[in-house]
């Protein structure tokens, strides 16, 4: 466990930095104040906790309930909900490309209300809002199914008037008030920080705060007594229960000392509500959209004034640049971005992954540092006994079958330990037991001792000196068992126990220990006077038999799936809560490389630059606060990392929202759910690969598109812009220009259900808007090449060099503009040979096929007068099959040279 102490003030992020960094430093501010309350409150007596909320053992009446009910309020966290729905649909909208179609839209409306691009338009932004909203707005749905609690009451002591007696309610958690006595029992959530006044065996799991897989001893002690640490951290407080924990076994009674926002956990929850900070996926469509929206604005005037200059025309001039707008925008884009995301939730839905934020599947696929806790990730989130160990370390079947007769015979309820040796011995043993021995008495488990004993009457059947012979065995700490053994068992005979023998059987305990292991010692004696009661007094002169060592196991497949992510590109960092040597013996037993393990305290010494650097070195990160391990986060990011962080406590909520995509799983706290943007249904690496593969697939299929489109476009617009200069007519009608994108932008509809090279999922894909513009200004000319030689073929070979043959130009030039399009796409979609050593999906060859085919019937079909189309002569089309040939011969080879030159194509 850490403590939860946040950097030095100097640290803090001033005022004038980002509102991350603003909302940080108000995390770290929050949790210092409200733990340094609560380890003030642990350190002094349970009556002056119960005077600092004015209560008494008794509890509260119901009216002082009430009254504080409505001073405090509501025993609830700030959480974060979905949106309304209207607001969800209002924000799907909220894109800067789909405002530049509006805009054009609008333009196109003023001028003309009848012209068919603005119903186009107007489409195209509906299907793009609708389908992210859908999508976005039934995960939400899916993802509050999963946030039920398991318990929405908790039984709290109170009294009907000052002078009667208490009573015992359950009450429901929001209801809580400052001040109640609330009695806890085995699978109880704690409802709020409790300082407690009794306690009886209990241990209680607080993993979600701390990410420490074992649970902790609790009991009601005071600042003076032997088993209180002094600490500043009120997770390590031994007398404090808190807010987000559970019970595992035993009983005990608190004081509410904290409610709602008030707690350690409302300290965390309050600063992870509100606006979220940009991600990677935000940051790269920014860039991009304003990349091309950049292009639109520099290639629209520059066409706009040519054509006014040397037409004369400024009315049409000014219609032709706003087609030229739309014909340079991609204006699929956000249909098909919205459309690959969907496509990509609902394959993730088939492996058990619910999206929440459909932008999280690209920054899955883009991501290159995933930080994870190991709790049920790297392991099975459950307790077993590894090993049972005799003085010298050796397996011993002896040790646990005294590990196993305590544990099968104590009366109170078992914690994971003693069910873990149970497991461990297995069902068959418990059937001979009670024929062996019979129970005497039991010297229960406290805080103080940190042990347990059973005193057996052991029969005949075990070899014992006479009938009704009692054996004690007990188990415990190692440091407080060995305490009171004066013997040990070595090899079958019993030995006096040395300093120089203690010394080693106390190195044996360490060495397991330091191997991640937590180790109870056995130990033994036999009652020279047999009786029918015993006490603590008894356990004395004991024989140590040996040691049982526990541990959390590594998952079996948690290494192969390591490994694969290794290979997709993907550096895997655990960051936990735990202690340094469980940590480091998970890390090394599933193969990752350990190297020198980073705690949480010493990044608190480091500044932003200093933690970079500690960060993008350090595999393993333990004993990590909240506040610690959000900082690591943005560490990672800060050196250009795309960043995924995987939990399910508390203590991860913070680093969560911080990530550039939070994964979470169904069986995490709500907190945490409510901070992730993809949850898995199952807590398993082998899913999150399956998911690593889909991210990079979308953003394949999606920068595809772009790449694909905003070539093809600027190529289209370069050649208008060379045909407005020396073509005494307009080279293409705006109503052609119109149709010509759009049929092969409904081709394009086909392209989230394309696939992706291998190769190119091998490695995480990122936005890079520089290479995107650097991919537009070599691809796309290439295709202005072909389309000035077309210009030259129906000029000169088909005489279309006059106003009056213009439509024969303009027919021309859209079926080879638009073929050209369509089938360069195969060209693009792959650095590989296209049809021979890659192919599309059947979906995007059908689509190919139907643009080339509705291209090629257009001129020739019933639209052609009122499209301005003519039918084109026989000799038209092997001067269209040379010029495709040529274009894709071309592009084949300057895409060899890209690649070579640049190192990269998708």
């Amino acid at each position: 466990m850490t403590m939860l102490t946040p950097r030095t003030p100097a640290k803090l992020a001033p005022p004038g930095r980002s509102r991350r960094e603003r909302r940080a430093a108000e995390l770290e501010s929050r949790t210092r104040l409200v733990g340094e309350r609560l380890a003030a409150i642990s350190a002094g007596p349970g009556v002056r906790a119960l005077q600092s909320v004015d209560a008494s053992p008794s509890g509260l009446t119901h009216a002082e309930a009430a009254l504080r009910l409505e001073r405090h309020g509501a025993n609830v966290v700030a959480q974060e909900r979905a949106p309304r729905w209207y607001v969800q649909l209002a924000k799907a909208f909220r894109n800067p490309f789909i405002a530049v179609l509006a805009f054009l839209a609008a333009v196109m409306y003023w001028q003309d209300p009848a012209d068919p691009g603005v119903v186009i338009l107007s489409v195209m932004v509906g299907i793009s809002g609708l389908l992210r909203f859908w999508q976005e707005y039934r995960s939400g749905r899916a993802a509050d199914a999963l946030g039920q609690l398991v318990t929405t009451t908790c039984a709290v002591q109170r009294r009907a008037g000052s002078g009667s007696a208490p009573t015992t309610f359950e009450v429901p958690m929001d209801q809580v008030v400052p001040g109640d006595v609330v009695k806890l029992a085995a699978g109880d959530l704690i409802p709020a920080d409790l300082r407690l006044l009794t306690a009886k065996d209990l241990m209680i799991s607080q993993a979600a705060l701390s990410g420490e897989s074992l649970p902790v001893a609790k009991a009601d002690t005071r600042a003076q007594d032997p088993g209180q640490r002094a600490t500043t951290d009120p997770v390590e407080a031994d007398n404090l229960a808190l807010m987000g924990t559970s019970v595992t076994s035993g009983t005990a009674t608190g004081v509410v000392v904290a409610t709602g926002g008030d707690t350690y956990f409302g300290s965390m929850a309050g600063s992870l509500v509100g606006e979220r900070p940009q991600t990677n996926f935000d940051t790269g469509v920014r860039k991009v959209s304003f990349l091309l929206i950049r292009f639109m604005l520099v290639m629209v005037p520059v066409v706009f004034m040519i054509n006014g200059l040397t037409k004369g025309d400024w009315d049409e001039a000014f219609l032709f640049g706003i087609a030229v707008a739309v014909g340079l925008t991609p204006e699929m884009l956000p249909m098909v971005v919205s459309a690959n995301l969907a496509r990509g939730a609902v394959a993730m839905a088939e492996h058990k992954v619910v999206v929440k934020r459909l932008n999280a599947i690209q920054n899955l696929g883009a991501m290159d540092v995933l930080c994870t806790d190991k709790t049920g990730t790297l392991t099975e989130d459950r307790i077993v006994l590894d090993r049972y160990l005799d003085v010298h370390g050796n397996e011993d079947g002896e040790v646990l079958e005294y590990g196993y007769l305590n544990a099968h015979f104590q009366t109170g309820l078992r914690n994971l330990m003693d069910q873990a040796v149970i497991d461990r011995a297995g069902e068959a043993e418990e059937v001979v037991v009670d024929a062996r021995f019979s129970m005497v008495d039991e010297i229960p488990f406290d805080f103080a001792r940190r042990r347990m004993s059973v005193v057996l009457a052991r029969n005949t059947l075990m070899g014992g000196s006479g009938p009704g012979e009692h054996v004690m065995i007990t188990k415990g700490a190692v440091e407080e068992v060995l305490d009171l053994c004066t013997h040990m068992t070595d090899r079958g005979e019993t030995v006096e126990l040395t300093e120089q023998l203690r010394w080693h059987v106390t190195r044996i305990a360490e060495d397991n220990n330091r191997r991640g292991l937590r180790v109870l010692a056995v130990a033994t004696r036999t009652v020279d006077t047999p009786r029918d009661a015993y006490s603590v007094a008894d356990e004395d002169g004991l024989t140590l038999v040996g040691f049982l060592a526990f541990l959390d196991p590594p998952k079996a497949d948690a290494a192969r799936a390591l490994e694969a992510l290794a290979d997709k590109g993907v550096a895997v960092k655990v960051v936990t809560g735990d202690n340094d040597l469980v940590a480091t013996r998970v890390c090394s037993d599933v193969g990752i490389a350990v190297g020198t393990v980073v705690l949480g305290p010493e990044t608190d010494a480091l500044d932003d630059t200093e933690l970079r650097a500690l960060a993008a070195r350090t595999t393993v990160f333990a004993k990590v606060n909240p506040v610690q391990k959000a900082r690591i986060v943005r560490a990672l990011q800060a050196d250009g990392h795309t960043v995924g962080f995987l939990g399910d406590g508390i203590n991860d909520a913070a680093a969560l929202r911080d990530a550039d995509v939070g994964i979470s799983v169904d069986t995490a706290v709500d907190i945490a759910k409510e901070s992730a943007d993809i949850i898995l249904l199952e807590k398993d690496l082998t899913v999150l690969e399956q998911g690593v593969l889909q991210g990079r697939t979308t953003f394949g299929n999606t920068i595809k598109y772009i790449k694909m489109t905003a070539s093809s476009n600027f190529g289209n617009v370069f050649s208008v812009l060379v045909a407005s200069a020396f073509i005494p007519f307009q080279p293409m009608l705006a109503i052609m220009l119109l149709v010509q994108n759009l049929v092969y932008d409904i081709a394009q509809l086909a392209t989230p259900w394309d696939r992706m090279d291998e190769e190119y999922l091998r490695r995480p894909r990122n936005w890079d808007a520089k290479g995107i513009g650097r991919f537009m200004v070599t691809i796309g000319p290439i295709s202005s090449i072909f389309d000035i030689a077309m210009f030259l073929i129906m000029w000169h070979v088909f005489a279309a060099n006059s106003e009056a043959s213009q439509s024969l130009f303009q027919s021309g030039w859209f079926i080879e503009g638009l073929l050209s399009q369509t089938l360069i796409v195969h060209m693009i979609r792959t650095r590989k040979i296209p049809f021979i050593q890659s192919r599309a999906s059947w979906p995007v060859m059908v689509m190919t096929v139907l643009a080339v085919l509705t291209g090629l019937w257009l001129p020739f079909s019933p639209l052609a007068p009122s499209l301005g189309f003519v039918a084109l002569p026989a000799s038209y089309f092997p001067w269209l099959i040379g010029v495709l040939l040529a274009y894709c011969t071309l592009t084949q080879l300057v895409k060899t040279w890209y690649i070579r030159r640049f190192g990269t194509w998708l």
